[in-house]
């Protein structure tokens, strides 16, 4: 399992620790708007809309707030205009990042962001200079502990690639079109989903062994994170299991 799973996986329980929980919902509201923007109020025929709704209702977010949300997107409600931006760079030691913001002031944003890099020891690079480093995948986040064999067999029949463990959680990997397949498949079987997305999954880690280092790096991957605008940050660092077991106290 990479570190930056490791990193997602330690910031999710922190989150439900600390109950910051409007955070949260205010970010994936805000992914629902623009998907019913981009492809209409139909759950059914626009896929990115469907994959949100589920993730928002994974995160518990209330049925109404999430329908309010879709008018909004759509017209029906009166509502800001946001646009997707995304921005690459390089945390400390040479670690790519991508940061994928809806953002309603896009150079409001963009200074935010590229100050949050400088401040925090990484920098902003071109577009395109670390995108090729990722590939976009779905990813189904289930509840252990299953039997492996079992587990890969139906994954497998499912239409799934692949499953790795994290902690008592377990992460399956899919095509990104089949993602609501294989989870409604997973269900069907009985597993416990815990929630399911889109994500960009990178090709090759990067290494960290230093706490220092490691530090440095989480710096900079939580201070984007927990800007406003940002909806996703990624990033292909894989930080030793003895170096990130220490952020997990």
């Amino acid at each position: 399992m990479s570190g930056h799973s490791k990193w997602a996986t330690t910031k999710h329980r922190k989150g439900a620790k600390d109950q910051a929980r409007a955070k949260v919902f205010a970010k994936l509201i805000r992914q629902v708007e623009v998907a019913a923007r981009e492809g209409g109020s139909d759950v059914t025929a626009n896929a990115s809309l469907r994959t949100m709704y589920q993730k928002a209702r994974d995160a518990s977010v209330p049925v109404d707030t999430i329908e309010r949300a879709i008018k909004r997107g759509t017209g029906e409600l009166e509502g800001v205009r946001y646009e997707s931006v995304t921005y690459e760079g390089y945390a400390p030691g040479g670690v790519a990042v991508i940061v994928e913001t809806l953002t309603d002031n896009r150079n409001r944003t963009s200074a935010e962001i590229k100050h949050l890099f400088a401040k925090n020891g990484g920098s902003i690079a071109e577009p395109g200079a670390v995108s090729w480093q990722f590939d976009r995948r779905g990813q189904i986040t289930l509840a252990g502990p299953v039997d492996e064999d079992q587990l890969l067999e139906w994954v497998l029949e499912s239409g799934g690639e692949n499953f790795e463990v994290a902690g008592e959680e377990i992460v399956v990997t899919t095509e990104p079109q089949e993602l609501a397949r294989v989870r409604e498949a997973l269900e069907g079987y009985g597993l416990r989903v815990i929630g399911s997305e889109l994500t960009l999954v990178p090709q090759n880690v990067i290494p960290v062994f230093e706490e220092g280092e490691a530090r440095r790096v989480l710096r900079l991957v939580d201070a984007i994170d927990d800007h406003d605008d940002v909806q996703n940050v990624y990033a292909n660092f894989d930080i030793a299991d003895d170096v990130m077991s220490a952020f997990d106290e």
